[in-house]
């Protein structure tokens, strides 16, 4: 009898320990996502599944949108990240000439319990600008080889010049036709990224490292 109890209590003990250091990776370290939608394609296809680091941008504290050890994302980078907060956001400061700037406000409809998955175009700070499809990022040409345009919208040829607001990133899915991102819901804060995209483990044939 007393050797059932012995073995039932380190079950248990295994289980809490598995359990804690659980808790651990995914708070801190690495955690599993999956692709629900086409905004990503051709770099992530529908079903897809891949780990996110969660400390490549610095450690998050539990319970709180603050960060320790902060690092800026790059350009290019692939974010997951949380629902951006009020349905009433600053989309962008808009630039004229002569400059005048301009806050601009839009209901939009984001799902609270979704994370999303987009790419960093705009860098805090820098002018954005879409000009008959093409991005250009203080007035120059960006160089986007994982970008899929169609002419299917043609609306979404154009857009800004706008300022990306300090401390925010302006967000595009490389399918450009289908993407709700920055175009729609303005620039992400900082504090709402959950990490960068590591690689994809499902499904086998998909296993690669994410660019």
């Amino acid at each position: 009898m007393r050797r059932k109890k012995s073995i039932l209590r380190e079950w248990i003990e295994v289980i809490i320990t598995a359990f804690f250091f659980y808790l651990i990776i995914v708070t801190f370290i690495i955690q599993s996502f999956h692709i629900p939608s086409s905004s990503m394609e051709p770099t992530l296809k529908v079903r897809d599944r891949l780990f996110a680091c969660k400390f490549s941008y610095g450690l998050s504290l539990p319970f709180t949108d603050r960060k320790v050890f902060q690092r800026h994302p790059k350009r290019g980078d692939v974010i997951v990240f949380r629902y951006p907060g009020d349905p009433y956001q600053r989309l962008s400061i808009r630039l004229t000439a002569p400059p005048v700037y301009f806050l601009t406000f839009r209901k939009i409809n984001l799902d609270p319990h979704k994370d999303y998955i987009k790419r960093v175009i705009g860098l805090p700070g820098e002018v954005f600008e879409i000009r008959e499809g093409k991005v250009y990022i203080n007035d120059k040409p960006l160089n986007e080889p994982y970008a899929y345009r169609s002419l299917a919208d043609l609306s979404l040829n154009h857009y800004g010049p706008l300022m990306v607001p300090f401390d925010s990133y302006f967000m595009m899915g490389d399918n450009r036709q289908h993407s709700s991102d920055s175009r729609i819901w303005g620039s992400l804060e900082r504090k709402y990224i959950k990490g960068k995209a590591l690689f994809i483990y499902w499904p086998p044939n998909r296993m690669r490292v994410i660019r």
